[in-house]
């Protein structure tokens, strides 16, 4: 399936995954390298404090914004929405999209929790990627299960109809050289998804210092992430 949508949904295999550090990479990128152009941020949903206020530090961008859908509590979006006695409008959160879609040159979706996390209480994130058409980037933390992690949720988005441009390890803890190479081998998860890995975040200290998220960007495969000749 080819995209009809200027974006690319970042997802992951589960909540604090690295969603929110590969894509705030890649918009430090974007705005050091592709100045000349527009980029949009949108978390459609999210549940407690988390996403939405890193990018407004990052990027001085609007809560709101950047996130349409918000629920207090800390818990899937379904459940959340229940505690204060709403529901999960996502008609809201696809017109803030369709918005930046028309006025931004490309648009970075942040899913939540992984991609099966329910986002209604009938759909999941795997379905929000196939309803709105949005190509993904899959995000898989260095730990020990990651290869399992990478071949259920490269099943599951092949089951859903979506198109995972490939997979970028993360470290969301310090790891060593060889704990990345037993946890997490490249040329293995490779072969069992038959998704191309496109690279590795390493573990972040501090995760505010755009210098150092726009390098780590760098070391991706960006031809595969970002519009760099459009």
């Amino acid at each position: 399936m080819t995209s009809p949508v200027n974006a690319l949904l970042i997802t992951a295999t589960d909540t604090d995954a690295g969603k929110t550090i590969l894509t705030s990479a890649l918009a430090a990128y974007w705005h050091r390298y592709c100045q000349s152009r527009s980029l949009g941020i949108l978390k459609p949903v999210q549940t407690g404090i988390g996403d939405r206020e890193v990018y407004h530090r990052l990027f001085a961008l609007n809560l709101e914004a950047v996130n349409p859908l918000h629920f207090e509590a800390p818990l899937a979006p379904p459940l959340a929405a229940e505690k204060e006695g709403r529901l999960v409008e996502m008609e809201q959160a696809w017109q803030a999209f369709t918005q930046l879609r028309t006025t931004k040159d490309f648009v970075l979706v942040e899913g939540l929790g992984g991609l099966g996390s329910p986002v209604t209480r009938e759909t999941t994130v795997a379905d929000l990627a196939w309803d709105w058409r949005l190509p993904a980037v899959l995000v898989v933390p260095v730990q020990l299960g990651a290869i399992g992690q990478a071949v259920a949720n490269a099943a599951l988005a092949r089951q859903s109809k979506v198109y995972l441009k490939g997979i970028v390890l993360n470290c969301p803890q310090a790891r060593t050289n060889q704990e990345i190479a037993d946890w997490a081998p490249a040329d293995l998860i490779q072969s069992l998804t038959g998704l191309p890995v496109l690279g590795l975040i390493p573990h972040l200290a501090d995760v505010f210092n755009l210098t150092k998220l726009a390098q780590v960007a760098s070391d991706l495969d960006l031809e595969r992430l970002l519009p760099l000749h459009s």
